[in-house]
């Protein structure tokens, strides 16, 4: 596994990498990461006030883990069906770009991902077709920025890694050579 996720390391080995195997002369048109956007949606407890202190609770820690501050996501229309009012709040965001995008890539890949119980690669599929991927994390316990003492319970995160790829393949081939732990593919027998 790549143990150097940085900018330079992109720059002056996987560009090269990726314009051999994807057979690209220009180095503007080799696919690069844009962003990553960091979520954790809080689905319950139902009634407002009580949303609110929990997500009092998981903003440090959410702003911890991104090395950024974090955002509170607002309801944008009722729905009566999940007693959601407009405006009440639902969960935290935080974009990354530039060098705490790097930073968090790196740590994800190095640090936390490893911490994974029983983990064998992440998911081949979780591509959008688009050249982005998503990665759906069910402890936020495994970044080393979380303490154990002042969580209230654990709760999952989405990452999404936004890139500049126009295909799947293509971006399945910047996050390998990025280091990307992707799961070995399994072979499926048809049966008869």
């Amino acid at each position: 596994m790549n143990t150097d996720v940085t900018r330079s390391h992109y720059l002056e080995a996987i560009v090269p990498a990726l314009k051999k195997r994807l057979k690209i002369e220009n180095d503007f048109a080799v696919p690069r990461l844009k962003k990553i956007v960091i979520n954790m949606g809080v689905s319950i407890p139902q009634d407002r006030k009580a949303r609110e202190k929990v997500l009092e609770n998981i903003l440090p820690q959410f702003s911890a883990i991104a090395g950024q501050k974090a955002q509170i996501t607002l309801a944008k229309k009722s729905i009566a069906a999940f007693k959601l009012r407009e405006g009440d709040p639902l969960g935290v965001t935080v974009t990354l770009r530039g060098r705490k995008m790097w930073t968090f890539l790196q740590k994800l890949l190095l640090v936390a991902l490893p911490k994974v119980k029983d983990f064998r690669g992440v998911s081949r599929t979780a591509f959008d077709g688009q050249g982005n991927y998503s990665l759906g994390l069910r402890e936020q316990i495994i970044f080393p920025e979380v303490d154990y003492d002042k969580i209230e319970s654990i709760r999952s995160l989405q990452i999404n890694i936004v890139t500049t790829a126009k295909t799947n393949e293509a971006a399945f081939a910047l996050l390998a050579l990025l280091g990307m732990p992707f799961a070995k593919e399994i072979s499926r027998k048809k049966s008869n």
